[in-house]
């Protein structure tokens, strides 16, 4: 494969088939095959198989959990989808999400009755509902995910939806709420409770005010393990990323990335010990979730690459992220909102939280600043950006933000980065 280390965009002869045609359209299970160890297969054991060479798996779906540095992945999966003129699985209409927090249904992905199984991605929020999803995605499709430690996710939870979720709009800070969850949590109000209360172990699908029950978590743990072939952490994203890389068979550059949808430091709110404790049985499904698979995580990691290879790669993708800010970035770091001078490139703001964004230097060239915009691009622009392009005939979606390209056209006058 050529040029391991750019981000290739959708051809503009693509595009502007796409522009005359009915979408981006292209062969479903494409793949590219490299000079690498692993293949990648439909069992989890038979990832572990060494084989020379192994394919880069393109069609992979991603259940995208909250709070857990899902955005930053979701921004990996649209520039490889870009990269590769893949089809991606978007929300419907002028949905933002996969229709959530209703279980999933096919219908909720834009042109699904035309397109049938033939996406190659799959990203955006939904609540997972596996028989739905294998009506999008292909029978050999890769599915992962990612949990955080329930811990620091329900304080970032707290932040971020505190003027939209009745239990946490009701008590004056993360401390107060935990200190008496059931003061202000009621099951009835569930469909903004959710964030309150367990919310991976919802976005996977099940209940989150289920009972802790041994027999009930243990089944729920054994079905996700055969629905997913990998769950990342997002203590350890870097080591996430590089273990991510091998499975699937890709390149350094595909799994390079900036931290995107996080917030300043300064409405952050610091957890009492006890309210720490309390997280852990108020939260103890996710809790369970999260120690059962970050054990799962490291077993994988010493089954596939060790900690030496892993060590030595997290370094080099660490040099390539610096290398990249250094050529992309104005302040080298991300900036609080009102510091962000391009508003294309403002992030949902949502809560008391203050979520980041970036600058982009000046003098970049056109090749540079396609692979630039791509790597600060949030998630609704970069989901409505795709979804203009895919189905150039379908109403734009509103977001109520400035856009990088106003029309198709525009877009296409930009050169190839290859």
């Amino acid at each position: 494969m050529s040029h391991c280390h750019q981000f290739e965009p959708l051809h503009i002869r693509c595009l502007v088939i796409v522009s005359l045609c009915l979408g981006l359209i292209v062969l479903s299970g494409f793949f590219h095959a490299k000079d690498k160890s692993y293949s990648i297969s439909k069992s989890p054991e038979e990832l572990l198989i060494p084989s020379t060479p192994c394919h880069a798996k393109t069609n992979v779906m991603f259940l995208k959990t909250h709070k857990t540095a899902s955005s930053t992945v979701l921004n990996i999966m649209f520039r490889f989808a870009e990269r590769y003129n893949l089809t991606v699985a978007l929300p419907a209409d002028q949905l933002l999400h996969l229709g959530y927090p209703r279980t999933f249904l096919a219908q909720f992905v834009e042109d699904f009755e035309a397109i049938g199984q033939n996406y190659n991605i799959m990203c955006n929020h939904m609540r997972f509902n596996p028989s739905e999803v294998q009506k999008v995605m292909a029978p050999n499709t890769f599915y992962f995910s990612i949990l955080r430690n329930p811990i620091p996710l329900l304080e970032s939870s707290y932040i971020y939806y505190k003027n939209n979720v009745p239990a946490f709009r009701s008590s004056r800070d993360v401390n107060e709420y935990l200190a008496s969850p059931t003061r202000y949590y009621r099951p009835e109000d569930f469909r903004w409770n959710i964030y309150a209360r367990n919310i991976m172990w919802f976005d996977f699908g099940y209940d989150n005010n289920a009972e802790d029950n041994t027999e009930y978590i243990q089944a729920v743990l054994k079905e996700i393990e055969q629905n997913f072939h990998l769950i990342l952490i997002a203590e350890y994203f870097d080591e996430s990323m590089i273990l991510l890389k091998h499975v699937l068979c890709w390149d350094l550059d595909d799994v390079i990335y900036f931290k995107l949808n996080s917030r300043s430091q300064d409405t952050v709110q610091t957890l009492t010990p006890a309210s720490e404790e309390r997280v852990k049985a108020w939260c103890s499904l996710d809790w369970k979730l999260y120690l059962h698979f970050n054990q799962s995580f490291w077993r994988r990691i010493e089954e596939t690459i060790g900690l030496e290879v892993l060590e030595k790669e997290v370094n080099q993708l660490r040099a390539r992220q610096k290398e990249l800010m250094e050529a992309c970035l104005l302040e080298q770091e991300a900036v609080g909102k009102n510091h962000i001078k391009n508003k294309a490139f403002l992030p949902f703001q949502s809560g008391a939280a203050n979520i980041l964004g970036y600058n982009l230097r000046q003098d970049l060239d056109k090749r540079m600043l396609r692979i630039c915009q791509r790597m600060v691009m949030p998630e609704l622009q970069y989901t409505s950006y795709l979804h203009a392009v895919q189905h150039p005939h379908k109403r734009r979606k509103q977001l109520g933000l400035p856009l990088l390209w106003t029309s198709l056209q525009e877009r296409m006058q930009l050169p190839p980065t290859n």
